[in-house]
């Protein structure tokens, strides 16, 4: 599956990726905000994309303009999120390369996520999580029409080993058919 947006293309990844994938990994800017540790070699990168960016509805986000992947999202649906959720639910999860922060392209691309999952998969709710530190991620959701739901405190993280308080935030599908077109 590919998805398309004004500036980027979603789809999967693959081992080619691998040089930009650690370029953007390897900053301690990225991982450890998100919640994963930041990737020390290219062959790390190659093992990530194989296991845990092998999955449906994971996609490198890819810039048109040159076709580098510089980010990553994608919906971890039901038993596969990080939340409690039923089969019908779906969980985005996201990050791009720092020198891309602040130009509106994961909100692009979580907005383009979020149609493919209410319009063509069908979902009834999206869920995103944020750790109490990231406002970027915040910012991110709250323009693609987010509400916070609930938080929850001391949540342990086994990627970093330690423990966060995340914001968890959620839209359901007639919440996003009620946005404003721009935002939806």
């Amino acid at each position: 599956m590919k998805l398309q947006t004004e500036r980027l293309i979603l789809r999967p990844w693959q081992d080619t990726d691998a040089a930009d994938l650690y370029e953007y990994a390897k900053d301690e800017r990225v991982g450890p905000i998100a919640g994963w540790p930041v990737h020390t070699s290219i062959e790390e990168s190659v093992e990530i994309i194989r296991t845990v960016f092998n999955m449906p509805e994971v996609y490198a986000v890819v810039l048109k303009e040159n076709g580098r992947a510089v980010g990553c999202i994608g919906i971890l649906m039901g038993e596969n999120s990080n939340f409690k959720i039923s089969e019908q639910e779906g969980e985005i999860g996201y990050w791009i390369g720092v020198p891309y922060w602040g130009q509106g392209l994961i909100p692009e691309a979580v907005r383009e996520v979020m149609r493919h999952a209410f319009e063509t998969m069908q979902l009834k709710a999206l869920w995103c999580g944020y750790f109490a530190n990231n406002a970027q991620s915040q910012i991110a959701q709250s323009k693609c029409g987010f509400r916070h739901h609930h938080t929850e405190e001391n949540k342990y993280n086994p990627f970093l080993q330690d423990y966060r308080t995340e914001h968890i935030s959620r839209i359901t599908a007639e919440q996003w058919r009620a946005l404003p077109k721009k935002q939806a």
